[in-house]
């Protein structure tokens, strides 16, 4: 199994908002920076949000003041809050540690669609 599960993905109307999940497995969680990651199509995979086991938290400018990244140490999960969503947010999500140097195994990503 790979170290990462998300899910939570869906079409959404501009304007809209979504939560994604990523629970993971096999990795000492609570003491790992983990990020969301995006592929769109034909284009490479970026981070979108990180989060240090401190909490600290950091956005790229395209999400910042949109999308709110979480983590609870109790249940190995890593959380993407996700509103006023926009066409361009349109992509594969995945989880996975950061920096993508230290990634493990990925997931299947979960698709979030952004269409009216």
């Amino acid at each position: 199994q790979a170290p990462f599960v998300e899910s939570g993905g869906g079409l959404v109307q501009p304007g809209g908002s979504l939560r994604l999940s990523c629970v993971t497995s096999g990795i000492d969680f609570s003491s790992q920076p983990i990020a969301w990651y995006r592929q769109a199509p034909g284009k490479q995979r970026d981070v979108v949000a990180t989060i240090t086991r401190e909490y600290s938290t950091h956005y790229s400018l395209s999400v910042k003041g949109r999308f709110d990244i979480s983590r609870d140490n109790t249940r190995n999960t890593v959380y993407l809050q996700m509103n006023a969503l926009k066409p361009e947010d349109t992509a594969l999500y995945y989880c996975n540690l950061w920096p993508s140097d230290f990634a493990q195994s990925w997931g299947q990503g979960t698709q979030v669609t952004v269409s009216s």
